[in-house]
């Protein structure tokens, strides 16, 4: 039975039987108690991975085909880069969320402070292994310092292409003028990135991945910058992809599988010199959605699933099981509610509700958190209601989303902007136009298409009448990216781990400044002030100093709420027991990269 039935029975038992509230919610807890008994915690950072033996076939899924296997592509959509991510050699470095340190990844680094310029270089040196390797071949090509400064210049920094990190090149100059971060070739393995100004994270700004210039620099002079996107399209032999990284692609059939395979050629291994991956190959297999994956797990097809909270209760209670689940704690992420303000891609009467605070704070105030929790995620879950996440330096828990669960509070902030209930309780703006808009989510994911329909439930029940409209996750980019021509999201940007991290979201001239983008100059006065207060603490290397800028950056986000989150689950993995070197967590996650066989027993 479903935790979330059983508290309904609970609570709906003969009148012999009848429980308080408060005896409901300790039989709820108690339950929940007793799911987590199932689980086992066993975080990252604790203890060295262990060396292993190369061998055996990783069986997982993914909910989208492969649109093109073009890296731009990769850019902006979380399930191509998924597809490509493992053909790519990583980051110049590596973040060690356990330690707090930044470490070598594809290259060392060094930072040379210029205090009397007020600038910065930093310095990367390339590893000497790094090859673009092709499947079954011999041919090697060798990485340098050309495809780091090809790919920082003329596809991040393209401004036609407008990727995702473009906007993280410019800072903002102390007399309010642009200053780019600039690269430049030492030599063949070293390169060093200028800063104009001194930055608080100068590693995080300039820390970046790349793509073969061999390939892409021939086509970007050939074909200009919309003909780049076209190259490398879905009907491309896979086999003919070249990998700096972990795996090969060595084959896809639509709607059926992708398979990939090791590449022995990448630069990682283990302190007895195995090539990282221990796994040999990996298949995953297309599925429509969530549930899919997760019949293919229970059936044995798949070696991993991350669990929903509706799934814990049956996979801990199943009996004589393969598999162990992991309790990785809160999420540091959470999905997230916005309402579009661009001019140019929004007609009235939208552009006038959805501008004004008091409309975003309404809507807040009607996202029962509390709800959702409890039916969505079992109540193994929190509100998020925090602008940062947890893990983020600058965390202060007194900062928080004030317009929690309110209904009256809603009616009262409609009311103030001229949104009124008639006779039959429907909303009605000041000029009689009916509250109705739609609210878009990925269609392939369950849960977010849960919440925005308990979103849509609690609206109905003032009078506002939300179209849930669940969309291929490519449309939702088309809309955010291009035609503008959306109302509200249901999505997710990732945590805010960092704070100068969305350098393309807060300031109000990026590309994924979501609710209205790529502004000439700040549209609104909220605006113009996150601008400044962004600048001001990036290149604050004081943490006192910049504690002040961060806490007024989150207070004013969390009162305009341009976007607002919802639920921090809980997060849980099932895998497999025939593998080893298994480490869960919320901050690193699952390392499929040193996974390998149990010996047989």
């Amino acid at each position: 039975m479903a935790l979330g039935i059983l508290f309904l029975t609970l609570m709906s038992c003969s009148n012999d039987e009848e429980m308080t509230l408060e005896e409901a919610q300790t039989r709820k807890e108690e339950n929940q108690e007793g799911l987590l008994a199932g689980t086992v915690k066993k975080p990252g950072g604790v203890e060295k991975f262990a060396p292993g033996k190369s061998g055996g076939t990783w069986y997982t899924t993914i909910t989208n085909d492969p649109k093109t296997f073009n890296l731009l592509a990769a850019d902006s959509d979380q399930s191509a880069s998924a597809i490509l991510g493992g053909l790519l050699p990583g980051y110049l470095a590596d973040y060690d969320p356990y330690t707090r340190e930044w470490m070598p990844e594809t290259a060392s680094f060094e930072i040379v402070v210029h205090e009397e310029e007020d600038s910065l270089d930093v310095i990367f040196t390339l590893r000497d292994d790094l090859y673009w390797s092709f499947y079954n071949s011999d041919e090697k090509v060798k990485i340098t310092a050309d495809d780091v400064v090809f790919w920082y210049d003329e596809i991040n920094g393209n401004e036609d292409l407008q990727l995702t990190s473009y906007n993280g090149q410019f800072l903002t100059m102390p007399d309010g003028s642009k200053g780019r971060v600039s690269v430049k070739k030492l030599d063949d393995r070293r390169v060093a990135f200028h800063f104009p100004r001194i930055v608080a994270n100068p590693i995080l700004s300039c820390n970046m991945t790349y793509g073969p210039k061999f390939i892409y620099e021939p086509a970007l002079r050939e074909l200009g910058t919309e003909g780049i996107k076209d190259i490398l399209t879905i009907d491309t032999d896979v086999k003919t992809l070249p990998s700096g990284g972990p795996h090969f692609l060595v084959e896809y059939t639509p709607g059926v599988r992708l398979v990939y395979e090791k590449n022995s050629d990448y630069w990682d291994k283990d302190e007895q010199g195995t090539t990282i991956p221990y796994i040999e190959k990996t298949i995953a297999k297309v599925v429509p959605d969530m549930n899919t994956s997760y019949l293919l797990f229970k059936n044995g097809e798949t070696d991993s699933f991350s669990i929903r909270a509706e799934d814990l209760e049956e996979l801990v209670s199943a009996q004589n099981t393969d598999y162990t689940i992991y309790d990785g704690g809160p999420s540091m992420g959470a999905d997230l509610i916005s309402f579009n303000q661009n001019p140019s891609g929004l007609s009235e009467p939208y552009l006038s509700w959805f501008t004004k605070k008091e409309f975003r704070q309404a809507m807040s105030s009607l996202t029962n958190r509390e709800r959702m929790v409890k039916q969505i995620y079992r109540g193994l879950g929190e509100p998020a209601l925090h602008h940062y996440a947890q893990a983020n330096p600058f965390y202060d828990d007194s900062i928080s989303n004030v317009y929690t669960y309110n209904p009256d509070k809603a009616i009262e902030l409609l009311a103030s902007m001229g949104i009124t209930q008639d006779d039959q309780g429907i909303m009605h703006d000041s000029e009689g136009r009916r509250v109705e808009f739609d609210i878009i989510t990925n269609s392939d994911n369950n849960i977010r298409i849960d919440s925005a329909n308990i979103f849509a439930d609690e609206c109905a029940k003032v009078g506002i009448k939300v179209n849930v409209t669940p969309l291929d996750f490519q449309k939702i980019i088309e809309m955010l990216t291009s035609t503008y021509d959306w109302h509200a999201i249901l999505i997710s940007l990732g945590s805010n781990y960092w704070p100068t991290g969305g350098s393309n979201v807060w300031p109000s001239d990026g590309n994924l400044h979501l609710w209205n983008p790529l502004q000439e100059s700040p549209a609104t006065s909220w605006e113009a002030r996150i601008d400044s207060l962004y600048n001001e603490g990036s290149y604050t290397p004081d943490e006192e100093e910049a504690k002040v800028i961060w806490n007024e950056f989150q207070s004013i986000l969390l009162e305009e709420l341009p976007l607002f989150y919802l639920v921090h689950s809980e997060a849980f993995l099932a895998l497999r027991d025939k593998w080893d070197n298994a480490y869960f967590d919320t901050l690193g996650g699952l390392d499929t990269n040193r996974l390998f066989l149990k010996e047989a027993e």
